[in-house]
């Protein structure tokens, strides 16, 4: 009967990060300009933007930028 007392009860609750997904829209007048959409995930996906591509975390779709 060891095995019960080795649990120690509930763990304590981390906070997590928030997303940000306000941060891939903008409004410029009347129109609403959006981040590139995933062409395989549709338009609920947005690509992720790195340093030299953009990638789809949920189906790992990703576009390389040209060097210039």
């Amino acid at each position: 009967m060891a095995g019960k007392d080795d649990k120690g009860g509930k763990k304590p609750h981390k906070n997590k990060l928030t997303s940000k997904k306000y941060a891939s829209y903008k409004i410029e007048g009347s129109t609403i300009k959006r981040a590139k959409a995933c062409p395989r995930c549709g338009l609920g996906t947005i690509l992720a933007v790195h340093k030299d591509r953009l990638y789809c975390g949920k189906c790992h779709y990703t576009e390389f930028t040209a060097k210039k």
